[in-house]
Protein backbone atom coordinates (compact mmCIF):
# COMPACT_ATOMS: atom_id res chain seq x y z
CA UNK A 1 0.00 0.00 0.00
CA UNK A 2 1.23 3.38 -1.05
CA UNK A 3 0.74 7.20 -0.61
CA UNK A 4 -2.24 6.36 1.09
CA UNK A 5 -3.99 8.90 2.63
CA UNK A 6 -4.14 9.24 6.50
CA UNK A 7 -6.98 10.46 8.83
CA UNK A 8 -5.86 10.67 12.18
CA UNK A 9 -8.11 11.54 15.51
CA UNK A 10 -8.17 11.33 19.13
CA UNK A 11 -10.93 10.09 21.56
CA UNK A 12 -10.88 9.86 25.67
CA UNK A 13 -11.03 6.19 26.77
CA UNK A 14 -11.91 5.99 30.32
CA UNK A 15 -9.02 4.93 32.79
CA UNK A 16 -9.61 1.48 35.46
CA UNK A 17 -9.45 4.84 38.41
CA UNK A 18 -11.75 7.22 40.08
CA UNK A 19 -11.03 10.66 39.18
CA UNK A 20 -12.35 10.69 42.98
CA UNK A 21 -9.38 8.93 44.04
CA UNK A 22 -6.69 11.90 42.37
CA UNK A 23 -5.79 14.85 44.58
CA UNK A 24 -4.49 18.41 43.28
CA UNK A 25 -1.63 19.86 44.38
CA UNK A 26 -2.80 22.14 46.31
CA UNK A 27 -4.74 20.43 48.09
CA UNK A 28 -1.81 17.92 48.84
CA UNK A 29 -0.03 20.77 50.05
CA UNK A 30 -2.51 21.72 52.44
CA UNK A 31 -3.29 18.15 53.57
CA UNK A 32 0.50 17.75 54.98
CA UNK A 33 0.21 20.99 56.72
CA UNK A 34 -2.53 19.49 58.67
CA UNK A 35 -1.14 16.01 59.01
CA UNK A 36 1.84 17.57 60.60
CA UNK A 37 -0.20 19.03 62.91
CA UNK A 38 -2.35 16.40 63.84
CA UNK A 39 1.22 14.59 64.49
CA UNK A 40 1.87 17.37 67.19
CA UNK A 41 -1.30 16.76 69.22
CA UNK A 42 -0.67 13.05 69.04
CA UNK A 43 2.70 13.19 70.27
CA UNK A 44 1.65 15.78 72.79
CA UNK A 45 -1.49 13.54 73.94
CA UNK A 46 1.03 10.36 74.53
CA UNK A 47 3.01 12.66 77.04
CA UNK A 48 0.07 13.33 78.95
CA UNK A 49 -0.28 11.05 82.15
CA UNK A 50 -3.97 12.56 82.51
CA UNK A 51 -5.44 13.17 78.84
CA UNK A 52 -8.93 12.06 78.18
CA UNK A 53 -9.01 8.55 76.98
CA UNK A 54 -9.89 7.81 73.44
CA UNK A 55 -12.81 5.88 71.99
CA UNK A 56 -12.76 1.98 72.05
CA UNK A 57 -10.40 0.47 69.53
CA UNK A 58 -8.22 3.61 69.00
CA UNK A 59 -4.67 4.31 70.26
CA UNK A 60 -2.40 6.86 69.48
CA UNK A 61 0.22 4.71 67.59
CA UNK A 62 -1.91 3.46 65.29
CA UNK A 63 -3.28 6.74 64.77
CA UNK A 64 -0.08 8.07 64.21
CA UNK A 65 0.96 4.92 61.47
CA UNK A 66 -2.52 5.88 59.57
CA UNK A 67 -1.48 9.63 59.56
CA UNK A 68 2.57 8.52 58.52
CA UNK A 69 1.07 6.07 55.62
CA UNK A 70 -1.06 8.93 54.60
CA UNK A 71 1.70 11.55 54.64
CA UNK A 72 4.03 9.20 52.72
CA UNK A 73 1.60 9.13 49.99
CA UNK A 74 0.56 12.72 49.60
CA UNK A 75 4.50 13.61 49.61
CA UNK A 76 5.15 10.75 46.76
CA UNK A 77 1.89 12.61 44.70
CA UNK A 78 3.10 15.78 45.18
CA UNK A 79 6.87 14.63 43.73
CA UNK A 80 4.92 13.08 41.07
CA UNK A 81 2.94 16.38 40.06
CA UNK A 82 6.14 18.68 40.57
CA UNK A 83 8.49 15.86 38.35
CA UNK A 84 5.63 16.43 35.55
CA UNK A 85 5.59 20.06 36.32
CA UNK A 86 9.54 20.50 35.80
CA UNK A 87 8.76 18.09 32.25
CA UNK A 88 6.17 20.86 30.99
CA UNK A 89 8.47 23.40 31.60
CA UNK A 90 11.11 22.51 29.82
CA UNK A 91 8.88 22.34 26.91
CA UNK A 92 6.81 25.35 27.46
CA UNK A 93 10.58 26.76 27.39
CA UNK A 94 11.97 25.43 24.18
CA UNK A 95 8.46 26.76 22.71
CA UNK A 96 8.89 30.16 23.60
CA UNK A 97 12.40 30.50 23.15
CA UNK A 98 10.89 29.24 19.51
CA UNK A 99 8.90 32.18 19.31
CA UNK A 100 10.85 34.88 20.20
CA UNK A 101 13.61 33.63 18.01
CA UNK A 102 11.58 33.88 15.15
CA UNK A 103 10.18 37.38 15.66
CA UNK A 104 13.83 38.36 16.91
CA UNK A 105 14.60 37.44 13.03
CA UNK A 106 11.35 38.65 11.66
CA UNK A 107 12.73 42.00 12.85
CA UNK A 108 15.98 41.77 11.68
CA UNK A 109 14.86 40.92 8.06
CA UNK A 110 13.31 44.47 8.73
CA UNK A 111 9.07 43.05 9.03
CA UNK A 112 7.01 43.68 12.40
CA UNK A 113 6.10 40.44 13.97
CA UNK A 114 2.21 39.94 14.25
CA UNK A 115 0.18 39.64 17.39
CA UNK A 116 1.27 40.09 20.79
CA UNK A 117 4.91 39.30 22.23
CA UNK A 118 5.02 35.78 23.98
CA UNK A 119 4.90 35.34 27.42
CA UNK A 120 7.58 33.57 29.44
CA UNK A 121 6.47 30.42 30.82
CA UNK A 122 5.42 29.89 34.66
CA UNK A 123 7.73 27.66 36.45
CA UNK A 124 6.69 25.21 39.17
CA UNK A 125 3.24 22.91 39.36
CA UNK A 126 -0.13 24.60 39.03
CA UNK A 127 -2.04 24.15 42.11
CA UNK A 128 -4.49 21.71 40.05
CA UNK A 129 -2.14 19.43 38.68
CA UNK A 130 -3.59 16.41 39.18
CA UNK A 131 -1.98 12.57 40.54
CA UNK A 132 -4.51 9.64 41.17
CA UNK A 133 -3.61 7.11 43.71
CA UNK A 134 -5.13 3.93 41.54
CA UNK A 135 -3.89 4.76 38.29
CA UNK A 136 -0.78 7.36 38.61
CA UNK A 137 -0.45 7.39 34.83
CA UNK A 138 -3.72 8.09 33.54
CA UNK A 139 -5.27 12.23 34.00
CA UNK A 140 -8.25 14.15 34.32
CA UNK A 141 -9.21 15.05 30.88
CA UNK A 142 -12.00 16.83 29.54
CA UNK A 143 -14.98 14.06 27.73
CA UNK A 144 -17.97 15.43 26.53
CA UNK A 145 -19.47 17.65 28.96
CA UNK A 146 -17.57 16.94 32.39
CA UNK A 147 -14.15 15.54 33.38
CA UNK A 148 -13.14 12.01 33.99
CA UNK A 149 -10.17 9.99 34.80
CA UNK A 150 -8.78 9.03 31.18
CA UNK A 151 -6.36 8.28 28.75
CA UNK A 152 -6.40 9.70 25.35
CA UNK A 153 -6.36 6.93 22.67
CA UNK A 154 -4.79 7.79 19.07
CA UNK A 155 -6.19 6.33 16.00
CA UNK A 156 -4.86 6.78 12.06
CA UNK A 157 -7.32 5.16 9.36
CA UNK A 158 -6.73 4.83 5.58
CA UNK A 159 -9.59 6.19 3.93
CA UNK A 160 -10.37 4.09 1.78
CA UNK A 161 -10.42 0.81 3.56
CA UNK A 162 -11.38 2.52 7.00
CA UNK A 163 -8.70 -0.15 8.37
CA UNK A 164 -6.69 1.50 11.37
CA UNK A 165 -3.17 1.31 10.22
CA UNK A 166 -1.85 3.66 13.38
CA UNK A 167 -2.75 3.51 16.67
CA UNK A 168 -1.20 4.78 20.16
CA UNK A 169 -2.04 5.91 23.64
CA UNK A 170 -0.68 9.39 25.31
CA UNK A 171 -1.39 10.41 28.53
CA UNK A 172 -1.69 14.06 27.49
CA UNK A 173 -5.17 15.60 27.48
CA UNK A 174 -5.04 16.99 24.33
CA UNK A 175 -3.65 16.16 20.53
CA UNK A 176 -1.87 18.98 20.28
CA UNK A 177 1.96 16.66 19.63
CA UNK A 178 0.46 13.76 18.59
CA UNK A 179 0.28 13.93 14.99
CA UNK A 180 4.13 13.52 14.37
CA UNK A 181 4.22 9.82 16.51
CA UNK A 182 1.12 8.87 14.68
CA UNK A 183 2.29 9.36 11.59
CA UNK A 184 6.03 7.34 12.56
CA UNK A 185 3.63 4.55 14.04
CA UNK A 186 2.04 3.70 10.46
CA UNK A 187 1.84 -0.27 10.00
CA UNK A 188 5.05 -0.94 8.15
CA UNK A 189 2.51 -2.14 5.49
CA UNK A 190 1.77 1.23 4.25
CA UNK A 191 5.20 2.33 1.91
CA UNK A 192 4.16 5.64 2.05
CA UNK A 193 1.51 8.22 3.24
CA UNK A 194 0.53 11.05 0.52
CA UNK A 195 -1.55 13.02 3.06
CA UNK A 196 -2.70 13.48 6.70
CA UNK A 197 -6.11 15.12 7.70
CA UNK A 198 -6.27 16.25 11.23
CA UNK A 199 -8.63 18.85 13.23
CA UNK A 200 -7.53 22.26 14.61
CA UNK A 201 -7.03 20.10 17.85
CA UNK A 202 -3.49 18.55 16.37
CA UNK A 203 -2.76 21.59 14.99
CA UNK A 204 0.91 23.32 15.31
CA UNK A 205 3.40 25.27 13.11
CA UNK A 206 6.02 22.86 14.46
CA UNK A 207 3.85 19.30 14.39
CA UNK A 208 3.30 20.09 10.52
CA UNK A 209 7.32 21.41 9.57
CA UNK A 210 8.64 18.15 11.48
CA UNK A 211 5.67 15.72 9.27
CA UNK A 212 5.95 17.47 6.12
CA UNK A 213 9.87 17.70 6.05
CA UNK A 214 10.34 13.65 6.68
CA UNK A 215 13.12 12.35 8.65
CA UNK A 216 14.68 15.29 7.76
CA UNK A 217 12.81 17.62 10.07
CA UNK A 218 14.62 19.51 13.08
CA UNK A 219 12.00 19.88 15.78
CA UNK A 220 10.75 23.30 16.09
CA UNK A 221 12.31 24.47 12.52
CA UNK A 222 8.97 26.39 11.04
CA UNK A 223 9.72 28.79 8.68
CA UNK A 224 7.91 31.72 7.23
CA UNK A 225 7.62 30.51 3.94
CA UNK A 226 5.20 28.69 1.66
CA UNK A 227 8.57 26.51 -0.10
CA UNK A 228 9.00 24.63 3.47
CA UNK A 229 6.04 22.70 3.31
CA UNK A 230 5.20 19.19 1.66
CA UNK A 231 9.04 18.99 0.93
CA UNK A 232 9.40 15.41 1.75
CA UNK A 233 6.85 13.69 3.82
CA UNK A 234 3.03 13.47 3.35
CA UNK A 235 1.11 17.04 3.15
CA UNK A 236 -1.16 17.86 5.85
CA UNK A 237 -4.58 19.24 5.38
CA UNK A 238 -5.68 20.89 8.77
CA UNK A 239 -8.23 22.78 10.45
CA UNK A 240 -6.69 25.88 11.83
CA UNK A 241 -9.54 26.86 13.45
CA UNK A 242 -13.39 25.74 15.07
CA UNK A 243 -15.17 24.58 11.57
CA UNK A 244 -18.81 25.72 11.78
CA UNK A 245 -21.29 22.91 11.28
CA UNK A 246 -23.76 23.26 8.61
CA UNK A 247 -23.93 24.44 4.73
CA UNK A 248 -24.38 28.43 4.17
CA UNK A 249 -25.01 29.50 0.80
CA UNK A 250 -21.47 30.41 -0.65
CA UNK A 251 -19.78 27.11 -0.46
CA UNK A 252 -22.73 25.59 -2.59
CA UNK A 253 -21.66 28.47 -4.74
CA UNK A 254 -18.66 27.32 -7.87
CA UNK A 255 -15.98 29.67 -7.79
CA UNK A 256 -12.61 29.37 -8.43
CA UNK A 257 -9.85 28.70 -6.13
CA UNK A 258 -8.21 31.08 -4.52
CA UNK A 259 -4.76 32.28 -5.24
CA UNK A 260 -1.35 30.87 -3.72
CA UNK A 261 0.22 32.44 -0.92
CA UNK A 262 3.00 35.15 -1.78
CA UNK A 263 6.22 34.09 -0.90
CA UNK A 264 6.77 34.80 2.51
CA UNK A 265 3.78 33.88 3.64
CA UNK A 266 3.05 32.79 7.51
CA UNK A 267 2.65 28.54 7.92
CA UNK A 268 -1.02 28.98 9.04
CA UNK A 269 -2.36 31.71 6.07
CA UNK A 270 -0.60 28.24 3.87
CA UNK A 271 -2.65 25.83 5.82
CA UNK A 272 -5.96 28.25 5.23
CA UNK A 273 -5.22 28.29 1.49
CA UNK A 274 -4.37 24.20 1.43
CA UNK A 275 -8.39 23.79 2.87
CA UNK A 276 -10.19 26.55 0.65
CA UNK A 277 -9.02 24.64 -2.47
CA UNK A 278 -11.74 22.64 -4.03
CA UNK A 279 -9.39 19.60 -3.95
CA UNK A 280 -8.59 20.51 -0.04
CA UNK A 281 -12.14 20.77 0.79
CA UNK A 282 -13.36 17.25 -0.79
CA UNK A 283 -10.18 15.62 0.69
CA UNK A 284 -10.48 17.42 4.28
CA UNK A 285 -14.36 16.28 4.62
CA UNK A 286 -13.26 12.24 4.12
CA UNK A 287 -11.95 12.91 7.88
CA UNK A 288 -15.45 12.93 9.67
CA UNK A 289 -16.55 9.86 7.45
CA UNK A 290 -13.68 8.02 8.27
CA UNK A 291 -12.05 8.40 11.64
CA UNK A 292 -14.74 9.45 13.93
CA UNK A 293 -16.94 6.53 12.98
CA UNK A 294 -14.51 4.28 13.78
CA UNK A 295 -14.52 5.81 17.16
CA UNK A 296 -18.21 5.51 17.27
CA UNK A 297 -18.03 1.75 16.44
CA UNK A 298 -15.47 0.82 18.53
CA UNK A 299 -17.54 2.70 21.95
CA UNK A 300 -21.08 1.85 20.97
CA UNK A 301 -21.00 -1.31 18.81
CA UNK A 302 -17.92 -3.14 20.26
CA UNK A 303 -18.75 -1.94 23.97
CA UNK A 304 -15.61 -0.46 24.30
CA UNK A 305 -15.49 2.33 26.86
CA UNK A 306 -13.00 1.72 29.66
CA UNK A 307 -9.57 0.71 29.90
CA UNK A 308 -9.40 -2.72 32.14
CA UNK A 309 -5.77 -2.38 32.61
CA UNK A 310 -3.74 0.66 34.51
CA UNK A 311 -0.50 1.94 33.58
CA UNK A 312 0.18 3.73 30.21
CA UNK A 313 2.60 0.88 28.75
CA UNK A 314 -0.41 -1.56 29.55
CA UNK A 315 -2.92 0.72 28.30
CA UNK A 316 -1.21 0.44 25.20
CA UNK A 317 -1.14 -2.99 24.86
CA UNK A 318 -4.90 -3.29 25.24
CA UNK A 319 -5.59 -0.48 23.03
CA UNK A 320 -3.49 -2.63 20.31
CA UNK A 321 -5.86 -5.92 21.00
CA UNK A 322 -8.93 -3.02 20.59
CA UNK A 323 -7.62 -1.97 17.18
CA UNK A 324 -6.80 -4.90 16.08
CA UNK A 325 -10.33 -6.38 16.87
CA UNK A 326 -12.31 -3.77 15.22
CA UNK A 327 -9.77 -4.73 12.23
CA UNK A 328 -10.69 -8.15 11.82
CA UNK A 329 -14.14 -7.03 12.40
CA UNK A 330 -13.65 -4.15 9.26
CA UNK A 331 -11.42 -7.03 7.53
CA UNK A 332 -14.76 -9.91 7.53
CA UNK A 333 -17.00 -7.35 6.03
CA UNK A 334 -14.70 -6.14 3.56
CA UNK A 335 -14.58 -9.44 2.04
CA UNK A 336 -18.18 -10.42 2.60
CA UNK A 337 -18.64 -7.24 0.38
CA UNK A 338 -16.34 -8.82 -1.96
CA UNK A 339 -18.27 -12.16 -2.33
CA UNK A 340 -21.28 -10.83 -3.07
CA UNK A 341 -19.80 -8.32 -5.75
Amino acid sequence: MGDVTLSMDGTKVLANASRHSAVSHGHAQGQMQLLEEQFAQLLAKAEQADSAPLEDGLSVPEEVARRKDRLGKLREATAQIEARARERHRGEMAEFEQKVARREAQRAAGSQPRGREPKRPVEGPRSKGQYNFTDPQSRIMKSGSGFEQSYNAQAGVEVQSRLIVSKGVSDAPNDKEQMEPGVAAASPVIESIAAVLIDSGFYSEKAVAAVEMGDGAKPGCVKKSAKLFHAAGPKVYAATGRQHHGRSIEPLEKRADPPKPEPGASAIEVMQHRLSTKAGRALYALRKQTVEPVFGIIKAAMGFRRFSLRGLEKVRTEWTLVTLSYNLKRLFHLGARLQAA
